[in-house]
């Protein structure tokens, strides 16, 4: 047996790692441009994520939904293609082999590792505390919240901000590490804007997710949470009843400028120095101290403070060059620091010289285009073909929804790296919509839109040609003028 795992099952021309959109779109995109070449999926979860309903909404904006599908769909799709089932256990970038975990050993000549991110946990096996990043988690999640009286919430990136919004009969206290809100997507103004969501009662009944759920039985008991699935769709929470156990409906504290200095239960607050707070306010499963000195007890934790680039099994005794923030680096044509191996999406870093209207961030959006770019990348240098860096760099852009408002992020949209010479213009119709226009220069250089707005192609369009609107001034925004007009 010992000398078979060392043999090379099969030798494939492309091998992918990772059933996310990333991993997927990169597999779509070579099947697709090389049918008669052997192309691998390597996938640890038996479902992986495809774009459906993709519309390009303008030059760089573009809307998909998510879709989960069994792996067999995309092998039906693609004769060419075979989907593995099982982690990566090794690699080795100087026999060019990937190892799974279940033993079985597959050479490449060229691997793309679109392997995501997993959750920055705030403590790891601590039962109280539950990081959200898959379907998974998420169910977990809904199991615990039916019980729940009060959760913790920590992080303040889309997933927080949604779960916070989306949880009814339950208390929330959410601990932010910043001055407002949803601070990774837009600022203060914005955070205000979105605020009385929190308090006012929901729409009832939102119109039916389009997303497809095919939940799959866990195979025995094996299966316990050790692999992480991808990262969940924009709209996880459809679907799923984020209800606790208490009669409210919405309960929310925010807790500014903080973060959790750290975590007991009730036996070791005992022990503690605090242990007056058990007396007062009943006892809880466990208590979160936080760094302004207050201290919560609730039923659980979640953590969902952002995702570290998931390189682990990929490092071993090889020499990729990472990030600061810990990812693979990726040059203009996503290559790694390693021949032959590419990456894209959660898990690269981007190390071109960026655009000045373009940054990464860890979104669904760019796991699409990075991943697809990847695949072109890959193609082209087997031809022996010259690339462009994809016009998809140029300019930031992200359509999401928050509390049920569209939002259009463009740009440098907070105003990243611009320095202390920036002006802002802002716009706002409270409950309808929130518009701010970044100007450096005289020159727009970011947007955010919430709301119905329809001006993202207009501003999409003055972000690119980068006109001077020195002349406008204020008169930008000015409601009672049709600005598409003006610019068309």
């Amino acid at each position: 047996v010992c000398g078979s795992m060392y043999k090379t099952e099969k030798t494939f021309r492309f091998v992918i790692v990772g059933g996310g959109i990333a991993g997927v779109t990169c597999v779509e995109q070579l099947s697709s441009q090389f049918p008669d070449a052997e192309v691998a999926l390597i996938t640890a979860a038996s479902l992986v994520k495809a774009v459906a309903n993709f519309k390009q909404v303008s030059k760089t904006l573009e809307e998909f939904d998510v879709e989960e599908q069994p792996s067999s769909v995309l092998e039906e799709k693609f004769p060419n293609l075979t989907v593995v089932q099982s982690a990566v256990k090794a690699l080795n970038t100087h026999t060019h082999t990937v190892q799974t975990v279940d033993g079985r050993t597959f050479g490449y000549e060229k691997l793309c590792i679109c392997s995501g991110g997993r959750p920055k946990l705030l403590t790891q096996g601590n039962p109280y505390v539950l990081g959200i990043r898959d379907t998974d988690s998420a169910q977990e999640f809904q199991k615990r919240l039916s019980k729940a009286k009060r959760i913790v919430v920590v992080g303040n990136g889309g997933i927080a901000l949604e779960l916070v919004y989306e949880v009814e009969g339950c208390e929330v206290i959410w601990a932010v590490k910043d001055k407002a809100i949803g601070n990774t997507f837009f600022d203060a103004g914005a955070a205000q804007f979105l605020i009385p969501s929190l308090e006012a009662d929901k729409p009832e009944g939102a119109t039916p997710c389009k997303r497809h759920r095919y939940t799959v039985e866990p195979a025995g008991a094996s299966h316990t949470f050790t692999e992480p699935g991808s990262a969940l769709g924009p709209d996880w929470h459809e679907g799923i009843v984020l209800r606790g156990a208490e009669e409210v409906s919405h309960r929310v504290s925010v807790e500014y400028q903080c973060e959790v200095d750290s975590i007991y239960t009730h036996q070791e607050l005992l022990k503690s120095p605090q242990q007056t707070l058990v007396s007062e306010g009943g006892s809880w499963p466990v208590y979160v101290k936080l760094t302004n000195g207050k201290t919560f007890g609730c039923d659980f934790i979640v953590s969902a403070t952002g995702v570290v680039p998931n390189t682990e099994p990929f490092l071993h005794g090889n020499n990729f060059a990472l990030a600061d923030d810990g990812g693979l680096r990726v040059d203009d044509h996503m290559m790694t620091s390693e021949p032959d191996v590419y990456a894209a999406g959660d898990v690269c870093t981007a190390c071109w010289e960026h655009s000045p209207l373009w940054q990464q961030m860890r979104l669904w959006t760019q796991a699409r285009q990075m991943g697809w770019y990847a695949g072109r990348c890959i193609a082209a240098h087997v031809l022996s073909e010259p690339i462009e860096l994809d016009f998809c760099f140029e300019l930031f852009s992200h359509i999401t929804k928050f509390f049920s408002y569209k939002v259009v992020l463009l740009g440098k949209f907070n105003g990243q790296g611009l320095g202390p010479d920036h002006e802002l213009l802002v716009r706002c119709t409270k409950g309808q919509e929130y518009i701010k226009v970044i100007l450096s220069g005289g020159r727009m250089m970011g947007a955010v839109l919430i709301g119905e707005t329809d001006l993202e192609e207009t501003f999409e369009n003055l972000i690119l040609n980068q006109m001077d609107l020195t002349p406008y001034g204020e008169e930008l925004l000015n409601p009672n003028i049709d600005i598409e007009d003006y610019f068309d």
